[in-house]
């Protein structure tokens, strides 16, 4: 997801237990909105990442901006956090990916879905690739929770940040994983 238009764009960025966060930002009317998060994760870190994808941007926060970073940060440090969406640009993604990013949202702390029920819960019953791949490239980790995503057989799947940070943050939230790693649940949210 690249934003079309002419902008300012800035990164902040925060220190957190899984390496930087980088927030990309920019005015949108009167208010302060994210374009995208980067989490660090094997391989490029988040600064990288977010100046390789914003070459204009500068580094820069407001009030806003900095609440948001801090709370994605108690986040990862396995406070209880629920987050609005007023705060991101979903207007930049396409109109099936925000419906799979709300519908992610929507997952309460402490439960996971799986790519296909997700898919079934949109009326999309044949599209867990889709799904899943909107989740893959979900521009706004953490306030999207795509972490509560799994495979139908209860392995992880993939995560931007990578695979051992999923399963920390899914532990953190009091999910728990059998011996093969699988997640061990009763029932799958939707």
């Amino acid at each position: 997801m690249k934003p079309t238009g002419i902008f300012e764009a800035h990164i902040c960025l925060q220190p957190s237990p899984f390496g930087p966060v980088a927030l990309v930002w920019s005015h949108y009317g009167s208010k302060s909105r994210v374009l995208r998060i980067y989490l660090s994760k094997p391989g490029p870190a988040a600064k990288r990442q977010a100046s390789a994808s914003y070459l204009e941007a500068t580094s820069a926060s407001c009030p806003e901006i900095d609440a948001l970073a801090k709370d994605i940060v108690a986040f990862l440090q396995g406070q209880d956090i629920r987050f609005e969406l007023e705060h991101i640009r979903m207007d930049l993604c396409s109109p099936f990916q925000r419906r799979v990013l709300r519908a992610e949202h929507a997952i309460p702390r402490g439960r996971v879905g799986t790519y296909g029920r997700l898919a079934r819960h949109l009326g999309s019953p044949g599209a867990a690739r889709a799904v899943g791949n909107c989740l893959a490239t979900n521009p706004f980790p953490i306030v999207i929770p795509c972490h509560r995503a799994i495979r139908s057989n209860r392995t992880l799947g993939g995560y931007q940040g990578g695979v051992e940070m999923k399963r920390a943050l899914l532990e953190t939230e009091g999910i728990r994983f059998d011996k093969f790693g699988r997640a061990v649940v009763r029932e799958f949210f939707y």
